[in-house]
């Protein structure tokens, strides 16, 4: 036989053996999400709880089991928000806007996987995960209509009709609950902590998370109040003003300001726990550097790797840093019920992605990751109130940068 031929059926033989193999290795992985289906709710019409565009709000409801049958975990989703009508319109026909668009299954993972070695201590809980479509973190309540233009801001409507939905499901007799959510969601957990644990049995055990919510009223560093000014305009769009903590609004000159945790947070009082990164990266972008302060670019490089940043914006990061750590001070000193998770990474949204949540890889402080600081601070194991010194010190980051798109 030819050698060459001889070698050839060898290769075949072994491609035509492994390639099922392959697929099968690829189908297992598959089978290991937890991919959970939509529920759209149906009554949400009648009270005019709609998305931006007219269409019925959602969630994801996956069932807890065992010991966590009367546990429940709720997630905002977070993405972004809209300030005036082009962005909103563009919005309402997007996945961020409306049900129409959105994907019908999503994937459960970090603080809402399945896997008891993935999630250790909420893994048999229900989990259920809000959809986002409002623009204005579940907040808004509020219609535009110019007789061929309609916009449904009824964020505040939206939780309301999902809570109501998901009461006679078994949220109504829950034991311990908790109101978590990422990003634009993690703002909603202060804006409507207290009002979830209204809801619930007053012997259950219902406290609250904000993940990359903590969005601070700072100036940018051409020293203007960017983000102040687009909130502003966001709660006048949105009818969101009679929505926040009337007192926090009844005490502030400005009461659209309510809408930054760092002025709610010392009127919350179910037991909270913030989980931030020092340099977000969502902050970093749109707080600190947004466009309109780095017209000619300077920063790009830095943004898209902190170790092309130079000496002089280092030291602005960290003075950001120093900024969020002295706003969370009276909560970190004062709160006794309080959690706080504040590392250096170059992040934004840590609880949802299993590599940041819970891995052996994950990022820690003290030795601890998000996941066991978490749970140690939900079941009183131990105190936990974790703070990160300053980049580059800590290598177990995970610098997911650049920030991920809303």
């Amino acid at each position: 036989m030819n050698i060459f031929f001889f070698v050839a059926l060898v290769l075949l033989c072994v491609v035509t053996v492994a390639a099922p193999w392959r697929v099968v290795s690829e189908d297992n992985e598959e089978q290991h999400r937890l991919l959970v289906n939509m529920t759209l709710v149906k009554n949400a019409r009648a009270g005019g709880a709609l998305c931006l565009d007219g269409s019925l709000p959602a969630y994801h409801l996956h069932r807890g089991f065992g010991a966590g049958l009367n546990n429940w975990l709720l997630q905002f989703e977070g993405g972004g928000w809209c300030n005036d009508l082009p962005s909103c319109l563009e919005r309402a026909e997007s996945r961020r806007g409306s049900t129409r668009y959105m994907t019908k299954f999503e994937v459960f993972s970090g603080i809402l996987s399945s896997n008891a070695s993935q999630n250790p201590d909420f893994y048999n809980w229900n989990r259920v995960k809000l959809r986002y479509c409002d623009g204005a973190s579940f907040t808004g309540d509020a219609i535009f209509d110019n007789g061929t233009t309609r916009l449904h801001f009824k964020g505040q409507k939206i939780w309301e009709a999902i809570i109501h939905d998901l009461l006679p499901k078994g949220l109504g007799k829950a034991r311990k609950a908790l109101l978590s959510g990422c990003s634009a969601g993690g703002l909603a957990t202060f804006h409507h902590c207290d009002n979830f644990a209204k809801y619930l049995p007053t012997n259950a055990s219902v406290k609250c998370l904000s993940d990359a919510g903590f969005f601070l009223d700072g100036r940018d560093v051409s020293l203007n109040h960017t983000m102040r000014y687009f909130v502003k305009s966001l709660v006048t769009l949105q009818g969101v003003e009679k929505n926040l903590n009337r007192n926090c609004t009844s005490t502030l000159f400005f009461p659209d300001l309510c809408f930054f945790p760092q002025y709610v947070l010392r009127y919350i009082s179910t037991p909270y726990f913030i989980l931030n990164s020092a340099y977000d990266v969502f902050q970093f972008h749109h707080t600190l550097v947004p466009p309109s302060a780095d017209m000619h670019g300077h920063w790009n490089k830095c943004k898209l790797d902190p170790a092309a940043c130079t000496p002089l914006q280092i030291a602005i990061l960290q003075a950001f840093r120093l900024d969020m750590l002295a706003t969370l001070r009276p909560f970190a000193i004062y709160s006794g019920r309080g959690g706080m998770f504040i590392n250096s990474c170059f992040a934004h949204c840590q609880s949802e992605s299993q590599d940041t949540w819970f891995e052996d890889d994950s990022p820690r402080i003290n030795d601890k990751t998000i996941a066991e600081a978490v749970g140690d601070w939900y079941f009183s194991r131990t105190r936990s109130k974790e703070i990160d010194c300053p980049y580059p010190c800590d290598t177990t980051c995970h610098n997911l940068i650049p920030y991920p798109r809303q």
